[in-house]
């Protein structure tokens, strides 16, 4: 099925939620398109804040007019892809534009924070699309393990380089710098003086 119909089946999929209770996410992946419904937890949602917070300042002077932004979805026609990452360094301007995708060829980041019940997702199918859409950095957070992997230099579908921490770290992502002091992992309290 090429692009155009698959984006016009995401549409009606993208509407058809909009009469469903709770949150729902339409993406396109190998399969085609993809109705599931969201459902992150607070600590999810925390981490995302987090990133989001420190990148938009490093922003200002690393790529100004540039932000990192929660929800917008982005595309590459010629894979057949369109995801939602949970953050995605963009200009800020395509954000007034017309239309529902951001073109990937926009995008300087993704980050995903691993959901607890579809962690293939983000390292399986997500990990070989991102470089196809020639993406330059990708940054993999999981709570579940309190562990990081930063991947970058896109060839094809993988990335060339990949760089392993764990939360407590500073987390060097391009040019930026990612403090996870502050990270928290599911289902477990953390002592004041421990990083996982």
């Amino acid at each position: 099925m090429d692009y155009a119909k698959m984006r016009a089946i995401a549409e009606q999929l993208g509407a058809h939620a909009e009469q469903l209770e709770g949150a729902w996410s339409v993406e396109i992946g190998p399969s085609g398109p993809i109705l599931a419904m969201m459902c992150p937890s607070k600590r999810h949602e925390g981490t995302i804040r987090r990133i989001c917070k420190q990148l938009d300042e490093q922003l200002l002077t690393t790529h100004p007019g540039y932000i990192c932004a929660s929800g917008p979805e982005i595309e590459h026609p010629a894979i057949g892809r369109m995801r939602r990452p949970d953050a995605v360094v963009i200009p800020e301007a395509v954000l007034d534009e017309e239309g529902l995708a951001v073109d990937a060829t926009q995008v300087l980041a993704v980050v995903e924070i691993v959901s607890p019940s579809n962690p293939n997702n983000d390292y399986g199918e997500k990990l070989a699309e991102y470089p196809a859409m020639g993406i330059p950095h990708y940054m993999i957070v999981d709570p579940r393990t309190g562990t990081i992997e930063v991947h970058s230099v896109p060839c094809g579908n993988h990335y060339g380089h990949k760089d392993p921490y764990i939360f407590g770290d500073m987390v060097p992502f391009g040019p930026w710098t990612v403090d996870t002091s502050a990270f928290r992992r599911y289902g477990r309290d953390r002592d004041a003086d421990s990083p996982v």
